[in-house]
């Protein structure tokens, strides 16, 4: 992503904030390149374990030009899918945490490299979030092929 995306980026995640500037000069003077944001505001998080999200991750990619922004915890253990608000207190799929009004996200900046979080998907400023149901379906073709698999 070119220094215009990145910069379209960080737009769109700090307005996530009740005060985006303030937010803005702490995440970019923050020497770890972490923000916490509000969820439930622009966006939800989906998390799910990487043994089923990574692959459900590879089926959104052929599914869709570009998913939504995706993260992935430090130790790659768990993958957070961003969904329109509102996604988490409707969910009803099992072994899929989420995170919606009322709770903070850890969000790396987006055009730096952390030694802990990190975007598998970048944002890409235009607030393209997954769709929840290609997301399901994609999740249930992961977990399918994971049985089949054995």
């Amino acid at each position: 992503m070119g220094a215009a995306g990145t910069n379209k980026a960080v737009d769109w995640l700090v307005s996530a904030a009740a005060d985006p500037g303030p937010c803005r000069w702490e995440w970019e003077r923050n020497p770890l390149g972490v923000a916490l944001l509000p969820a439930g505001r622009l966006w939800d998080v989906l998390i799910a374990d990487a043994v089923l999200a990574a692959p459900a991750l590879a089926v959104l990619t052929r599914l869709l030009d570009r998913p939504g922004p995706v993260l992935a915890d430090s130790a790659g253990a768990r993958i957070g899918f961003f969904v329109p608000p509102g996604t988490v207190a409707h969910w009803l799929g099992t072994g899929v945490r989420g995170a919606g009004r009322g709770t903070w996200i850890a969000v790396p900046h987006p055009g730096r490299t952390t030694g802990g979080i990190r975007w598998l998907v970048p944002p890409d400023g235009t607030g393209t979030l997954t769709d929840p149901c290609v997301l399901e379906l994609a999740l249930h073709e992961a977990a399918a092929r994971r049985a089949a698999e054995g």
